[in-house]
């Protein structure tokens, strides 16, 4: 097999200098569930918001996280989130965009945001205890 058949080099890789670079702004806007859970442990001031629907936040969510779904998000429902803390959002997992869309209009208002990997899937399988509001 010659070098020209390697899929992983169909796009060669950057130089190490730009592979910094791109890692560490990836490291910038997400964190995973065994960091978000240690620094929440830690009492870090953290405002983790579940960017799913209210049905979905309450079959299980992740123990004090508010939930604000993404298609709301404004300036006017985001008044109560503090400015100084950093905001983790997350939804189900790797198959849904809601984290994105509410990092991203939670960024635009000028937050401080990280999405959390893998969501709810990820926390659960982490070992990480869910609330459920039976109510």
């Amino acid at each position: 097999m010659s070098p020209a058949d390697l899929r992983t080099d169909e796009h060669p890789a950057v130089s190490p200098v730009a592979a910094a670079a791109a890692f560490a702004a990836r490291l910038g806007t997400e964190t995973d569930p065994d960091d978000l859970h240690t620094d929440l442990a830690r009492g870090a001031p953290i405002v983790v918001l579940d960017a799913r629907g209210p049905d979905a936040y309450r079959r299980a969510h992740i123990p004090g996280a508010r939930n604000l779904p993404h298609r709301v998000i404004d300036a006017e429902t985001t008044a109560g989130v503090p400015r100084d803390a950093l905001v983790v959002v997350y939804c189900a997992g790797p198959g849904c965009n809601a984290a994105t869309k509410a990092a991203a209009k939670l960024s635009a208002l000028g937050f401080t945001v990280k999405e959390l990997i893998g969501g709810v899937e990820y926390w659960e399988r982490s070992g990480y205890e869910l609330t459920i509001d039976l109510g």
